[in-house]
């Protein structure tokens, strides 16, 4: 019977080599395009290949699956064959196992050589190195690079021929093997900005940021817009005392100017320049030094009234209803925060339109978006819902304009009218009540 020593060796070779080609293959799947283009871009050779590679995936996961299977296989046959037969021996031998025949010895002893096999090849041959992959998958992918592309060569033959096989057995089930790749959805990168954040590797303004620019891809012009009721201007016939106090209550760089109604805005007045020419004495008619007005529909995809502003470099513009009426205002200012959050001036007076004021209850103004509102509670607002903001919507709930003191329920919330004036809500609180409280509540009504 020849020495164990060698026989070992090659044992522990073949796990080895399923090593190597585990470690390849995650690391090469794992690899980021975009930092390999860049680095092939400043003339990295190594991360050209590995870019190559990566863009025909096809001819390295071969190569490696040739390895696996052979290094695998081998390693099963080798093991069976010089080492069952020793264990037998030592059972026979040794221990004095003769009550069971040889031949089902044999069986056994196979069953047991390959168990063992199995553990030190799952151990030594796939998770360490594919661990050790996943965490330094750029330095093992560089290491092996020169490698994997030889033996794609040399096996080339093999691959193509294993290819064509696997083509045809997917068109068998009808599966087009050279049909493009999903693109990650947008669900799937939310997914992974979830998950960065989890992990640490992304803060949480960095993860709403990149939310709010999916989002903004839904947002209209009518979602951004101050509403006509709480938007600010001037008429054409008012005095300059008048249009001072306007400004200084108002501190807007930009007015809207109006002929007889809010529906006729004949253009826009910027308050510096009128500022300025009373004070160098020279006061001149309002009407002289108004700006051309940009009307908007209020569909308009906020992205695309962006860029109309910035092309035309306008900060404000009208938006209409189907009617035609001014629906509101919507300045650049309006479209940017809803990408960053609320952007505020050294001046302006802070009001938070959602404000926590115990364990379970919050403040809100009337008119803080529905959405907005309701997504704080991880709700979201039914389909036949038409207003948009949480003033509109309370009315709509209770079927009139409500006194202060008015409540209804909605789901684990319990809202009540706080204040109103004669035409809409100003301010509600919010309760969060438990389940079971809810039900009851249910039931009563």
């Amino acid at each position: 019977m020849s020495p164990i020593g060698p026989q070992l060796l090659l044992q522990g070779a073949l796990i080895l080599i399923n090593a190597f080609f585990a470690a390849t293959e995650i690391a090469l799947l794992s690899l980021n395009e975009g930092k390999l283009k860049k680095q092939a871009e400043d003339g990295d050779r190594t991360a050209a290949c590995l870019l190559r590679m990566a863009d025909e995936p096809t001819g390295f996961l071969s190569t490696i699956q040739i390895g696996i299977t052979l290094a695998g296989f081998l390693g099963s046959a080798f093991a069976a064959d010089n080492f069952s037969d020793r264990l037998v021996r030592w059972l026979v031998d040794s221990l004095g196992v003769t009550a069971i025949p040889e031949k089902t010895l044999d069986t056994l002893a196979v069953i047991a050589i390959t168990l063992i096999l199995s553990y030190f090849t799952l151990i030594l041959g796939e998770l360490v190195p594919k661990r050790v992959a996943m965490k330094k998958s750029e330095t093992v992918a560089r290491a092996v690079c020169g490698v994997i592309r030889v033996l794609s060569l040399i096996l080339k033959p093999i691959i193509w021929f294993m290819t064509v096989s696997t083509n045809l057995v997917l068109r068998l089930f009808g599966i087009n093997p050279h049909e493009e790749q999903e693109t990650d959805s947008e669900e799937e990168i939310i997914m992974m900005l979830d998950i960065g954040e989890e992990n640490g590797t992304i803060e949480p303004e960095e993860k709403e940021l990149i939310e709010n620019v999916f989002a903004f891809n839904d947002v209209t012009a009518a979602d951004v817009m101050v509403h006509r009721t709480r938007a600010t201007f001037i008429w054409l016939d008012d005095s300059p005392e008048e249009i001072i106090r306007v400004i200084t209550d108002t501190g807007y760089s930009r007015i809207p100017v109006c002929r007889e109604t809010i529906d006729d805005v004949v253009g826009i007045l910027y308050t510096r320049e009128y500022l300025l020419t009373l004070q160098i004495n020279e006061p001149r008619d309002p009407k002289k030094l108004l700006h051309p007005v940009k009307f908007v529909p209020e569909s308009m995809p906020a992205h695309d009234l962006l860029k109309e502003m910035q092309r035309e470099r306008m900060h404000m513009a009208m938006v209409v209803d189907e009617f035609g009426g001014v629906a509101g205002i919507v300045t650049m200012e309006d479209i940017l925060e809803e990408l960053v959050g609320e952007i505020w001036d050294e001046s302006d007076e802070v009001i938070e339109e959602l404000v926590q004021t115990s364990e379970d209850s919050y403040r809100a103004l009337g008119d803080m978006n529905l959405d907005d509102m309701l997504s704080h509670f991880d709700y979201e607002a039914e389909d036949d819902v038409d207003s948009v903001s949480v003033s509109g919507w309370v009315s709509e709930q209770l079927g009139h304009i409500p006194d202060p003191g008015e409540s209804f329920t909605y789901k684990t919330l319990r809202i009540e009218v706080l204040k109103t004036d004669q035409k809409q809500v100003l301010e509600v609180s919010i309760t969060v009540v438990p389940a079971s409280e809810e039900e009851d509540e249910a039931d009563e009504e």
